[in-house]
This record gives structure tokens, sequence and C-alpha cells, in this order.
């Protein structure tokens, strides 16, 4: 299988996580040891930033959309449920 095809499916895969359902816990994997994944206002990278979110983070997922080709998810910080905003379903892994 080419890594083109390993890529697409994993992409289905993680947006079909994502999208099932409301609710459920996530953590943010694959920002990367240097970077932080982005809480924004909205869904889009228009929005503003709100916090950064190292991997490891956990998130309660309410619910997924997509936005010019992007799925984003509504998510709360599982620590800090006040602290809402949307991320980057590509950097969401259910656990």
């Amino acid at each position: 299988m080419s890594r083109t095809a390993i890529r697409a499916l994993l992409a289905v895969v993680l947006v079909a996580g994502c999208t099932a359902g409301t609710g459920g816990r996530v953590v943010v994997k694959g920002a990367g040891p240097d970077d932080l994944l982005k809480l924004r206002s909205g869904p889009g990278l228009e929005h503003r930033v709100i916090v950064g979110l190292p991997d490891g983070t956990v998130l309660n997922r309410s619910d997924c959309r997509t936005d010019a080709g992007e799925t984003w998810c509504r998510v709360s910080l599982a620590a800090q449920p006040g602290v809402t905003g949307y991320v980057s379903a590509d950097y969401l892994a259910v656990f």
C-alpha cells in the first residue's frame, strides 16, 4: 500500500472517530515536541487563538464540522471544562 493510500485511510479513520456521535474524550496527538495545537475561537484558521495545547492534553469533544476541507472539532479542556474552542481533527486521537 502506498504512503498516499495509508495517509488517506488514516484520515478517514480519524474523521470517522471524530464525527461518530457526539461527546467523548480525545487526546492531542501529533503536534510534536516543539509545537502546540492551537485551540481557536471558531472552526478555521481565521479565528483567534485561545491557547496552545501540547501533545497529551486530554479534551472533551462535543462535535465536529468541516470548513474549507478541514475538519474541526469543538472541544473543552478535561481539566478546565470552562475553556472551550475548536481544534483541527488531524491532531486528535481517541483513547
